[in-house]
């Protein structure tokens, strides 16, 4: 990180230098310590530059000039999700900074940072990615400017960009770049996106609008089965028997059949950035494409104009083995921050410092959750061996440890080595999820594997607890009743998030969530193990507010919903578009992009306005009375006064308090009281 560091290995330069928005933790969950560890074992000298000054091109150059490229990233985070929030109001703190500092990277990391790095040294090949490369490859739907932006490599100015997880991408390109190609003659690297002038010859291309929705996937056909249907056997001829003479004079005509086209060699093509940054129904059939090009067994090449260049996006990378995966996560990681921030409290380090990440990708599909878009659908699983030896190590290495493994996950915290039953229909699978509108057929819902692990890692010498921090697939989870009750009797600390997201089907749909039944199945089961184990535990659900598809009266039934089961949340999500998402293409275009999107499409009711966002979050959080003045109002509005009230069906009361504090509740405990007038009688001549 310092020229002195250089100079303490010895080093006169560096072979490659990445820059990042967050601070330098050398921890596996953290996208640079990843990387650069890796460039390291393969050879190269690699120097970090975490949260520069961009102010000028100063802080660009403190490591001197890369010999192969400059590797730019935002961070974990996209760098607008990262600044602002929901409401689009910059954020007053950011956990990936020491002391959770504000205002330490610009808005549009990738792009300023790209700017920096050309002024620095024009020369330096320009490589991008992580999650805000990954998730702006092509023309997209910015919601802090409103309007569709081009592909971030378009205004970056980079040689190339990498999306996705790219290890095996970042390795074959550095060792080319070390052999001497030139970077723009480097078009073949699966999971990569760079721009060209035409399509090359050789290609066959396809009009976006011109490709049917995909089907029923098929039984693959075993080529050495031999079977003879009845139509068959009326079509076999004998050689050796006379064939039917044709009629004088009649002229046979040869038939050739067109040879299959060669999917390696075709290429979709995607509206251009001009026709969809006009057309919010081409952009939305555009995102519907991108999802449906996204499986590593069949995608094709993508190709989208950009003024007079076209950007090319290839394949996305094929899925690492778990060997891969271990040879990854079981590099020498500090597994603690840089020295140079002293004491400095990092807050997303103390979240996951005693944590330990298990796989990666998700096929749940969720529309408003960008997981998919960037770690694909394929579960990545590392080796029981190498998570229960990185177990240890946080036991012996990480200061502070006090026996508490704080998770085992990742993306989600339950989908642990589980994958199609057949890597063929795998292979040629075109679902955008697994498990919407129901689990599929063809998946192993197999969590013996999961099970094991925890069972090994809680019985590690020196380890008192294994908690699961990562959101649980509660309708994966009921599939394995004994997964639920090892999750539940041994692995929750008092408390275990999950996610429904929403009680009314109308709005789950649009979310590709599964219905409530699922829910309630999992609900009864969480209660019946945690009573046999004498325990007192609760389910903290979490919901999404004026997401795409909702309605007030969606919501009042969600507020209805909560107040019979008696949740008073604390923790409310406002739905915020991100880039690439299926749900921001619906939040843009008002069509539902989950099926074929044409102009005739039925329109999806959008929650944009502020006041109308801010009604749905008030009635997720019916219970603070700052939010009691607008759902009166909203209530009278749609006829349903009767839920105004001191009543026991009544949603919130008819009187105000004369002052309160911020209520935090679960489950019906208050831990803050809010002071109610004694009288309402007396309530009602104050304000009358």
């Amino acid at each position: 990180m310092s020229r002195a560091e250089m100079d303490a290995l010895g080093w006169d330069s560096c072979d490659i230098i990445l820059i990042s928005g967050d601070a330098y933790i050398d921890h596996p969950s953290f996208g640079m310590a990843l990387v650069g560890r890796l460039l390291e074992a393969q050879g190269f000298r690699v120097g970090i530059i975490a949260q520069p000054d961009w102010q000028n091109a100063s802080a660009f150059k403190v490591l001197g000039k890369p010999n192969l490229y400059f590797g730019v990233t935002a961070g974990n985070m996209d760098s607008m999700v990262n600044r602002y929030t929901a409401d689009r109001k910059i954020r007053s703190d950011d956990a990936y900074t020491p002391d959770a500092a504000p205002n330490k990277r610009p808005d549009r990391a990738v792009l300023v940072y790209s700017q920096r790095c050309r002024e620095a040294y024009s020369d330096v090949p320009l490589v991008i990615g992580s999650i805000e490369a990954s998730l702006r490859r092509i023309a997209h739907y910015d919601y802090w400017s409103d309007k569709v932006r081009r592909s971030v490599l378009v205004d970056s100015k980079a040689d190339i960009l990498l999306y996705g997880n790219a290890e095996r991408a970042l390795i074959e390109l550095s060792h080319r770049l070390a052999k001497g190609e030139n970077v723009a003659s480097i078009q073949d690297i699966r999971g990569t996106a760079f721009l060209r002038k035409k399509i090359p010859e050789g290609w066959s291309e396809i009009e976006s609008t011109k490709l049917d929705r995909p089907g029923v996937v098929d039984k693959p056909v075993d080529p050495y089965e031999m079977k003879m249907g009845k139509a068959d056997a009326s079509c076999a001829t004998d050689d050796n028997q006379p064939k039917a003479a044709l009629p004088e004079g009649t002229k046979a005509i040869e038939i050739v059949r067109k040879p299959k086209a060669d999917r390696a060699k075709q290429v979709v093509r995607l509206p251009d950035y001009e026709a969809v940054a006009q057309n919010p129904v081409l952009y939305a059939h555009a995102s519907r494409v991108l999802h449906l090009e996204a499986n590593p067994g069949n995608a094709r090449a993508l190709v989208q104009k950009h003024g007079d260049r076209e950007v090319w996006l290839n394949p996305p990378p094929i899925p690492l083995t778990t060997k891969e995966m271990d040879y990854v996560y079981d590099m020498p990681y500090a597994r603690k921050p840089h020295p140079a921030y002293k004491d400095a409290k990092i807050p997303a380090w103390e979240m996951i410092r005693f944590s330990v990440n298990i796989m990666r990708g998700c096929f749940g599909g969720c529309t408003f959750c960008s997981i998919t878009e960037h770690e694909g659908r394929i579960i990545q699983s590392r080796s029981e061996a190498s998570i229960l030896k990185e177990v240890e190590e946080i036991r012996d290495k990480v200061e502070g440890f006090t026996g508490v493994i704080s998770d085992l996950g990742g993306p989600t915290a339950n989908m642990y080595r589980i994958a199609c039953k057949s890597e063929a229909i795998e292979n040629s699978c075109r679902k955008m999820s697994c498990v919407y509108p129901g689990i599929c057929e063809n998946l192993n819902t197999d969590h013996s594997a999961l099970i094991q692990l925890y069972r090994k890692a809680r019985a590690i010498k020196g380890v008192k607890k294994i908690l699961i921090g990562s959101g649980v697939r509660y309708d994966l989870a009921v599939k394995s009743p004994e997964y639920v009750k090892e999750l539940v009797q041994h692995h929750v600390g008092g408390y275990l998030k999950i996610a429904p997201e929403h009680s009314e089907e109308n709005v789950l749909s649009k979310m590709m969530k599964p219905s409530m039944g699922a829910y309630d199945e999992f609900k009864a089961m969480f209660e019946k193990f945690s009573a046999e184990a004498d325990k007192k535990q609760y389910l903290i659900p979490y919901f999404i507010a004026a997401h795409p598809g909702t309605t007030d009266e969606d919501m009042l039934n969600l507020a209805l919903w909560l107040k019979k089961y008696d949740f008073k949340l604390d923790q409310v999500q406002t739905f915020t578009p991100t880039p690439m998402a299926m749900a921001t293409a619906m939040y843009h275009s008002g069509k539902n992009p989950l099926r074929k999107v044409t102009a005739d499409s039925d329109d999806v009711p959008i929650p944009k306005a502020g006041n109308v966002r801010k009604l749905h979050k008030a009635f997720i959080r019916f219970h603070d009375p700052n939010n009691w003045p607008i759902l009166r109002e909203a209530l009278k509005k749609m006829g349903r006064e009767d839920l105004i009230g001191s009543g026991k069906h009544c949603l919130i009361p008819a009187w105000q308090p004369l002052s309160n504090k911020p209520i935090t509740t679960v489950r019906g405990e208050q831990l803050e009281r809010t002071v109610r007038p004694r009288r309402v009688s007396e309530h009602k001549r104050k304000y009358s």
